[in-house]
Order: C-alpha cells, then structure tokens, then sequence
C-alpha cells in the first residue's frame, strides 16, 4: 500500500516538461526519466540526439511524447522561436530543468574575456531569460517546477574554472531568490549540484586525473547519470510538494 502511495506521487502524468541540454549526457538521462514517469517531454540541444528514436519509442510505450528543438540556450533569438513553437504545438510548460551547461576551462591570469562571457551566457544568462518567461506561466496557473543544473564547483570552487564555478553559484543566488518570488504562487524552485559523473566528459580523463578525482569524492567513485536523473524526478513530482530553494549535492561526499 505504501509502495503504490509511493508510485503515484512520484507519476508525471499529465504534466508537460522542458528539458535544455537534454541531447546528451546527464539530460538525455533526465529526458527518458521522465518519459518513464508519464510526462510529455521536449528538450533543447546544439544538435539533436542520435538516440532520438529511442528516446521516441520510450515516450510511445508509456504513451506520451517526446520532441527535440536544436538551438543554442544563449541564442535568444532563436530560443524566442522555439518557445513560440512549444507553445503552439505543445503547451503549458509543468517542469523546467535548466540542464543545459558548458565549460571553457583555463587559469585566471590566462582567461580571455570570451572565455568568461560565453560560459556565462550558456550557463546563467540562459537560464535568468527562460526562467523568466517560463515562471511567469507558471505562476498564472499558480502550479509549476523549476530545477536548475548546479555543480558541486558552484560550492567548492575549483582552480582553473573561474568562469564555470561563478556561473554555478550564480545558479544558486538565481534559484533562492527566484524560488522566494515564486513560492507565494505554488511554483517550487530548486537546484541540484552534481559532483563528477561518468559521462563521455570524463571518460576523456587519463588515468592519472581520474586518480586524482577519485582522491578527491569520500565515496571513491564518480556518481551515475541515473544518480542525478532521480534526484530531478523527486523534486520534480508530489513526493517534493514542500520543498523550495533548496540545493541536494549529488557528488559522493565531495561538498562535505
């Protein structure tokens, strides 16, 4: 009994979710988390995933759908169109995961202003424009969610990414206080802060730096996509109903 109480808060049915990023890696993994819990999901990515179909034959065995837009999230112009697509043929926005993220690594006495800037404008100015049209919805329907992709670098800091740490915890500062405004209106706002998952990211990692990352998370292994993808789905369903403006570190330990 409990178990099927369980299940049904944790159903998406019904709801309609938006997910940047989510062509690859760990929002690929949040898109088909989901779709398997019953909502219609479209999903932004610079370039559509190759596992579109089956992302497409997921959606049709739980009898929703899925739909992929290729845009830049810092691409204003061309993010305009994509929401006046989505809301002619797709509609009313339940859940939004700001996923969408890139790094231009390099030390600060090294950086280029474009390094900083682009960082910014995919990582956090992305997110401020999106929310800001998408939260307004919400809270006319005075029902909605938000997630916003942090990272553990966002809390910790990390030498030789100024940029991607400051775009992170500005992420942090943007979900608090737009999770205050919001929460008047029924629409909950919160952040998760994934530490090192294995992604093709860090596959790219020699054996040498994957020792020193290990070194560095108490629990001595890189966490899941799946890992990160549960946590998205329990602050996205009714199992989270009371949560708001908060940030769950997803990172074995690593922000302790």
């Amino acid at each position: 009994m409990i178990s099927e109480a369980i299940s049904n808060l944790l159903s998406l049915r019904g709801k309609k979710a938006l997910v940047t990023g989510g062509g690859r890696g760990i929002g690929k993994d949040i898109v088909n988390t989901l779709l398997g819990a019953g909502a219609d999901v479209a999903y932004i990515s610079n370039s559509l995933s190759p596992e579109q179909g089956e992302m497409e034959q997921l959606a049709q065995q739980n009898g929703v759908t899925v739909q992929g837009h290729a845009a830049n999230v810092a691409d204003r112009p061309r993010m305009e169109e994509v929401l006046k697509q989505l809301a002619d043929g797709f509609g009313h926005i339940d859940i939004l995961v700001n996923n969408a993220g890139i790094t231009r690594d390099g030390l600060l006495f090294g950086m280029k202003p474009e390094q900083w800037q682009e960082v910014i404008d995919v990582n956090l100015s992305s997110v401020f424009h999106l929310t800001k049209v998408l939260s307004r919805q919400m809270a006319l329907k005075k029902s909605g969610c938000i997630i916003n992709m942090s990272s553990v670098v966002g809390l910790i800091g990390n030498a030789g990414q100024a940029n991607y740490a400051a775009s992170k915890a500005g992420l942090i500062g943007l979900t608090k206080s737009v999770a205050r405004e919001l929460a008047g209106r029924s629409v909950r706002v919160n952040a998760i802060a994934p530490g090192f998952i294995e992604t093709t990211m860090t596959g790219k990692l020699n054996d040498k730096q994957r020792e020193g990352v290990l070194g560095r998370i108490p629990m001595g292994r890189m966490g899941s996509p799946e890992e990160v993808s549960r946590i998205v789905l329990f602050l996205a369903s009714d199992l989270a109903s009371y949560v708001t403006g908060q940030v769950i570190p997803v990172d074995g330990g690593m922000a302790i």
